[in-house]
């Protein structure tokens, strides 16, 4: 009789936990750094640059982590990039100028992209093919929850205890995911030899995934920098800080009641739920003139976004050969490195052109760029739930 397969054996729930750990290590600092640059005497040019350097730090890197993954064990690249991740946190602490602070940083950025890469394809590998979008729905839910903990609570609390306190709590969750990954058995070291892989930047398959999920990131990551100054501008009367909590905590009961579907429905279905939600958080952004209204739309980012996120990882590697489940775990990061990277600057040129209605709809462009990849695809893509 064959074994029943469980989410839940030792391996699997402690590398759900070194995910939320390097996360929560991750995002709990990042809301901060800002402030924390510019208390030490940094100008506020510099000071975005040093906030800004991680992301393009990951994004270069991408594909260099990718091979990696492809090439050694998962467990000796994630030892390494939470050892990163610590290392920077720690080093935050102890730095008193501009140099230092940049320094660190960019080693955040490296212990970061090791970590995002290796541990998502180190859960794939301890799964069956045909549990993989379950598999990616539970890891996406551990980064939901790190993602809604840590920014929240760091952003509360420093204020009584200082930019430091966080750091430490950071550094802390960092030194945390080493220590769980040594209870790890299985260490996923690769089936193929260093000499029989070529370098690549990109995996093939997965790269139509990426595209249009790059493209549907850009209203998250435009609303998540500018979504303050947007309700500024407009002068609403609204608890603008709801807004992420709530994208939270939908998602997070989204993908429990949906992780058993991401292993049968084709990606056409998800696809097209998603682009409506899309829409319509779009719409309500436009109009929102109340906290319902708000509220409704971080509901459906939720679901136009985050949906997308888990569908999208499991999709690319669902297409790509195992030898290649790094690499195509590093094009799906890099859609969303691009996105990260490009919304934020679409956010700032846009008010400087037109005026502030069109702010959101103007982003409604990503829906027929998507739809023409897809279309494209879409044999391809609809078929990947086949190939498990």
């Amino acid at each position: 009789m064959t074994k029943k397969f469980s989410f839940f054996s030792k391996d699997i729930v402690c590398v759900m936990l070194a995910t939320f750990f390097y996360q929560f290590s991750i995002q709990a600092v990042n809301p901060l750094m800002n402030g924390y640059a510019r208390n030490l005497g940094i100008n506020r040019p510099f000071a975005g640059i040093i906030v800004g350097i991680m992301s393009l730090t990951s994004m270069v890197l991408r594909p260099f982590a990718g091979n990696l993954t492809d090439r050694i064990s998962k467990y000796r690249l994630a030892l390494i990039g939470g050892s990163l991740c610590a290392i920077s946190d720690f080093g935050y602490f102890f730095s008193f100028d501009a140099s230092w602070l940049l320094f660190f940083r960019l080693i955040n950025g490296l212990g970061f992209v090791l970590c995002t890469v290796c541990l998502a394809t180190w859960m794939a590998y301890l799964v069956p093919r045909q549990h993989l979008g379950a598999a990616m729905g539970y890891y996406g839910l551990l980064n939901a929850l790190a993602m809604a903990i840590a920014p929240a609570l760091a952003i509360s609390i420093y204020q009584l205890l200082g930019y430091k306190f966080i750091i430490s709590l950071a550094a802390l969750s960092a030194v945390a995911m080493v220590v769980v990954i040594q209870l790890i058995d299985n260490h996923a070291k690769p089936a193929v030899n260093l000499k029989d892989q070529h370098f690549k930047i990109i995996q093939r398959d997965a790269l139509p995934v990426a595209m249009i999920f790059s493209l549907l990131s850009i209203p998250y990551f435009v609303t998540q920098a500018d979504i303050v100054m947007y309700v500024q501008e407009r002068h609403l009367n609204i608890t603008v800080s709801l807004f992420f909590l709530c994208y939270s905590l939908v998602l997070i009961v989204i993908r429990l009641l949906l992780k058993n579907y991401f292993d049968t429905i084709s990606f056409g279905l998800w696809f097209a739920i998603c682009i409506m939600a899309t829409i319509g958080y779009i719409i309500l952004l436009t109009i929102m003139q109340n906290n319902f209204e708000m509220i409704l739309a971080a509901g459906l980012m939720a679901v136009g976004f985050g949906v997308m996120v888990s569908v999208s990882q499991s999709t690319a590697l669902l297409l790509a050969p195992m030898a290649e489940q790094g690499l195509a775990n590093a094009t799906y990061y890099l859609g969303s490195d691009i996105g990260m990277s490009i919304g934020p600057i679409i956010g700032g040129i846009l008010p400087t052109i037109l005026p502030l209605k069109f702010f959101y709809p103007v982003m409604l462009l990503v829906v027929p760029l998507t739809a023409t990849i897809y279309l494209v695809n879409r044999r391809k893509l609809n078929a990947a739930v086949q190939y498990n």
